[in-house]
């Protein structure tokens, strides 16, 4: 099915007519703007364990993702190599983080915590550092362990105020507790010295009150939540936020209920409401994909609570929710369109099924102070008509424009593009304050967004029009041979397992004759991108691509997680290829083999989607303001020749998160108007970058030649002296791409022990010339060395480093350890830059990450390493100065 603008959308007035877009009757999602719920909370962005060292994740996927609360490990923490909370709280506070929680009893290393037997008094704890020496001394051993991690928090985090402690963390399941009914004494006497200890020790440091946070059950347990308030409000130890985990399938259809009744409870018992946390949820089916994540958003949304995605894989990717070290997948532009929803108020929304699992749910939201109305949804296969009302004239007036997006799953690791625009209005009559939208539904687990705002000065229909031509098919709709069409049931296996696009991938793709094949039309001659969503487990793999049977070139996967068989080939990254094509029909074939003889390496893969793209123009991607992030006082603007922009002026910040299919250069496009001579400033992933200027009143087209990473690049946008700004446009511009330089680590100066393995082709790998550079850092004579050829300026730089890093450290019984990868820049002696390097699955398997770097010198070479443990392995670098040339503006 196509996820372009021929799926039509049909809308109008409600005046009962029926639409005749959806081939069968459509579930109708009632959104009533005139009925606010409450101030948007954003809760729902929490994540477990999402941060990994610092920049694992990157700053720029963070902060679009809109992560207001996060549980990380304590200081001294030895359940997991990585996530410390106060070793990334500065990239968590940077933007929209609220509330650091710590698991406290992560201080231990075993899963279940000190092997699920409560500790007693055997050790005596240095409370300085956290270590300890066998033998007791009479104080209970976790709390010391309490206490130490307090102090730690209390002298080391920059924000104290801002953390959250946890004590217990599924107390009631294997960890000390699961006998309530002979435990009970026990767990609330525990808890009693906990409560204390912790106000003890921030009272020594003058911080007033901590919050703590409680109890942190496997699920709702009615009784023991009874039992633990009365106890806690008796003994003036109620903690400050109560927190349980909603995990299951079912929890989709029951968890307003467990709210509803730990509501009545409180008030039963005389408690003032507690703010709530659902410190864990979902299961792994649910991560990366938007018709799962919204159902889950529109629960907690509505109950005004917190919550956190589970924990099931590893550190530093926001639970499943990021592509390869900087890049988004589908559940990541859910995580962001649900952050685009601050500001505004909710309003009601009726599902068909409120309380149901794996059904239709969805968020309404307006925004009066910009007059933007917005409704995220999905969950269902079958199309859906929107039933809007309440959309007030004195905010929205009589016509409308009305934007929708669709966001389809790419996997776990696969990268996802800026969801499409899949229909636009210009001025839609709005009767009543009533309008219906009746909108195709890609399949299930696909999310959609709408934005309606008052008539624009830009034409959306334009817009939407002006789009890259692409089209897309499932797997098990190619032709194919050699290969099985497996179904993946969303509710087997208990949630433990990965879905798939549709529902279906294919796999056993095994045999030297298997491939897929589509006959697709495409619209002009051209270069076209294809992108196939697929699971490599646990290796690189390659296949072939014919077009109309002749050979086009190899697509390269990247490996994917292969922890175990909930993610062996269900964990699926993408990998993407250049095809040039002329315009009419063509047979694009997926091969296991190049020759017909040989199998290529590690070439069974499953597929799961294939798309297709077109590139030849540089693939403009329009972000109009009406989708802006509006700071520090920015708003839409309403009146005059420039409608609908983002009026900024002297601090005003208007944020927006472009995509970048693949690392190079990009003509940066803004659209503007001034009153008077005036400047726009463009800041890309925090550094500024260019200022484009004009001489006086006018409509304004300002364009600079801007680097961007692979991903997601936060572009931030101001003005000291005041201008609007209508839509930022990005146009891939590869010809500037020769102002890169490209050093292979073969050609690098090697220091120390540094030094290049050549892999076989065998392996599969994706190093360019199937070449790296090891062994480099744990001591700083271990470096590898780039001469300033070919970019011997002073200036502003990335460096886009391909690496390679498997490290884990330590064994858990679902969690794989995986250590982030310290990787410093020097120019000369100078430390110039560093970065965390994240997990790659295999030590053949190479991804890349970006350092920005400002040089001092125009002959000082740079210097790669890292003086106290071990990098990554390189396979080359690309360094690229971050702007090139002068700015242009003109009249539009």
């Amino acid at each position: 099915m196509s996820t372009g603008l021929a799926a039509a959308v049909a809308a109008t007035a409600l005046t009962g007519l029926t639409s005749p877009a959806a081939a069968a009757e459509p579930q109708v999602l009632a959104v009533d703007f005139a009925e606010r719920t409450g101030d948007f909370r954003g809760g729902a962005s929490g994540t477990l364990y999402g941060f990994g060292d610092e920049g694992a994740p990157t700053q720029a996927l963070v902060n679009g993702a809109h992560i207001t609360n996060t549980s990380q490990k304590a200081p001294y923490g030895t359940q997991h190599p990585s996530g410390d909370a106060v070793k990334v709280e500065d990239g968590f506070f940077a933007e929209h983080g609220e509330d650091m929680y710590i698991y406290m009893q992560d201080y231990y290393p075993e899963w279940p915590y000190n092997g699920g037997r409560r500790p007693g008094d055997d050790r005596t704890y240095n409370l300085q550092d956290g270590t300890y020496t066998l033998g007791g001394n009479g104080v209970w051993d976790f709390l010391e362990v309490i206490e130490f991690v307090t102090e730690a928090v209390a002298t080391d985090s920059a924000r104290p105020q801002d953390y959250v402690l946890l004590p217990f963390n599924e107390p009631d399941g294997g960890n000390w507790y699961p006998d309530w009914a002979g435990q009970k004494d026990q767990f609330l006497g525990d808890w009693q010295a906990v409560y204390e200890k912790i106000q003890e020790v921030w009272a020594r440091h003058d911080l007033g009150h901590a919050r703590i946070a409680g109890p942190g059950d496997t699920r709702w347990q009615p009784e023991r939540s009874r039992d633990i308030l009365e106890f806690a409000k008796a003994n003036d130890s109620l903690p400050d936020i109560f927190v349980w985990h909603e995990l299951g399938i079912d929890n989709l259809a029951t968890y307003r209920g467990h709210f509803a009744d730990y509501r009545a409870l409180e008030a039963e018992l005389g408690i003032d409401p507690l703010p709530i946390n659902i410190t864990e949820y979902g299961m792994l089916r649910d991560m990366s994909v938007p018709g799962q994540l919204i159902q889950w958003f529109s629960m907690f949304e509505d109950t005004k609570v917190d919550a956190q995605t589970a924990y099931w894989n590893y550190a530093g990717n926001l639970s499943d929710n990021t592509a390869r070290p900087n890049g988004a997948n589908a559940g990541w532009w859910m995580f962001k369109w649900y952050g685009d929803l601050d500001g505004g108020e909710t309003v009601a929304v009726t599902p068909p099924t409120p309380n149901g699992v794996d059904t239709l749910q969805g968020i309404g939201a307006v925004d009066e102070a910009n007059r933007r109305a917005t409704v995220l949804w999905g969950g269902t296969d079958s199309d859906v008509s929107l039933d809007l009302s309440g959309l007030d004239m004195a905010i929205f007036g009589s016509r409308v424009d009305v934007e929708i997006r669709e966001n389809a799953v790419t996997g776990a690791e696969g990268l996802a593009d800026t969801p499409p625009v899949i229909a636009a209005y210009d001025g839609l009559d709005v009767v009543n304050g009533e309008l219906r939208l009746d909108v195709p539904t890609y399949d299930r687990y696909a999310g959609y967004q709408l934005i309606i705002t008052p008539s624009q000065s830009r034409d959306v229909e334009a817009d939407a029009a002006a789009q890259p031509w692409r089209d897309a098919i499932e797997a098990e709709d190619m032709a194919l041979t050699g290969a099985t069409v497996y179904t993946q049931d969303p509710q087997a296996n208990g949630g433990w397992q990965f879905l798939a696009s549709g529902g279906q991938d294919v796999g056993s793709f095994n045999q030297v004759g298997s491939r897929a094949e589509w006959t697709v039309d495409v619209p002009r001659d051209g270069t076209y991108r294809l992108q196939v969503i697929g699971g490599a487990p646990g290796v690189p793999g390659r296949h072939a691509l014919f077009v109309d049977d002749e050979s086009s070139g190899t697509i390269q996967y990247a490996a994917d997680l292969a922890l175990n068989d909930n993610s062996r080939w269900k964990y699926r990254g993408s990998a993407e290829l250049l095809v040039d094509l002329t315009a009419g029909s063509h047979t694009l074939s997926i091969r296991s083999s190049a020759d017909g003889t040989t199998r290529l390496p590690n070439s069974d893969i499953t597929l799961d989607k294939v798309a297709l793209t077109a590139v030849e123009e540089g693939e403009p991607t329009l972000y109009p303001a009406s989708g802006f992030r509006l700071e520090d006082g920015a708003s839409l603007k309403w009146t005059g020749s420039a409608r609908g922009g983002a009026a900024l002026r002297g601090d005003d910040r208007a944020d927006l998160y472009a995509t970048a299919i693949e690392t190079g250069y990009y003509d940066v496009q803004v659209d503007w108007a001034s009153t008077k001579a005036s400047s726009v400033e463009v800041a890309v992933n925090g550094a500024p970058v260019a200022e484009v200027t004009a001489n006086g009143a006018g409509k304004w087209r300002s364009t600079a030649t801007v680097h961007l990473n692979e991903g997601i690049n936060e572009i931030e946008l101001r003005s000291t002296d005041g201008a609007v700004v209508q839509s930022l446009t990005t146009i891939r511009d590869r010809a500037a791409d020769s102002a890169a330089v490209s050093v292979e680590a073969e050609d690098m100066t090697l220091h120390g022990q540094a030094s290049v393995t050549q892999l076989a082709d065998s392996t599969g790998t994706n190093a360019s010339g199937n070449a790296f550079a090891g062994w480099i850092g744990n001591g700083a004579g271990n470096a590898v060395e780039i001469d300033r050829d070919g970019f011997a300026a002073a200036g502003d730089y990335d460096l886009t480093v391909y690496y390679a890093n498997a490290e884990t450290s330590g064994q858990h019984d679902y969690n794989p350890q995986v250590v982030d990868r310290l990787l410093e820049v020097q120019e000369g002696t100078e430390q110039v830059g560093h970065a965390y390097f994240r997990y790659t699955y295999s030590w053949n398997s190479f991804s890349q990450r970006t350092i920005p770097v400002t040089l001092s010198t125009a002959d000082e070479a740079l210097r790669l390493g890292n003086a106290n443990a071990w990098a990554p392995n390189i396979d080359r670098v690309v360094i690229a100065p971050r702007l090139i040339g002068a700015p242009t503006t003109a009249a539009r």
